[in-house]
């Protein structure tokens, strides 16, 4: 029980704490994974290669995932006609949690389920939510820990960019 509260607490704090951390460009090849979806069929990043892909990792329990995630629906139908989409990792040990939470706030782009964590540790997540933006070669270009109202502006330049490309 204690040790529950306190990844709860730590959990809380990441989340407050991390729109105070700004985006920073990155490099190197995006971590391929294949795993469960709402959508039926296991997916993997590598399947998405060709298009710009949002990585985002998301929990249930997480405030800011939660005011992110329609703002992220409305950029995936913006742009999903010329080549985008959105990953979204949920890293809930429980996959019901996030069920839930989609059934809440419901989205068109394809969720994963990372129950065991393991893709999140290859990510080496610091904060929730954590968005790594990949562009149509698999490459990790940018990156964003936490979210705060305006992210959304910054995402949809980067899109545009790599889009570009």
């Amino acid at each position: 029980m204690k040790q529950a509260i306190l990844k709860y607490v730590f959990a809380c704090v990441v989340c407050l704490a991390a729109p105070f951390v700004s985006a920073a460009p990155t490099s190197g090849v995006a971590p391929d994974f294949s795993l469960p979806s709402n959508q039926g069929a296991p997916i993997s990043l590598s399947s998405l290669k060709g298009q710009v892909v949002m990585v985002n990792f998301w929990a249930s329990w997480c405030g800011p995932c939660r005011e992110e995630f329609p703002l992220m629906e409305d950029i995936y139908k913006r742009y999903k006609p010329v080549g985008f989409t959105i990953l979204a990792v949920n890293i809930d040990t429980k996959q019901k949690h996030a069920e839930k939470m989609l059934g809440e706030v419901p989205v068109t782009f394809p969720v994963v389920f990372d129950t065991k964590n393991k893709i999140s540790e290859q990510y080496e997540l610091e904060s929730m939510p954590s968005t790594f933006m990949v562009d149509r070669k698999g490459k990790i270009r940018f990156m964003h820990r936490g979210y705060k109202p305006g992210f959304e502006q910054k995402y949809e330049e980067e899109i545009r960019a790599l889009l570009k490309e």
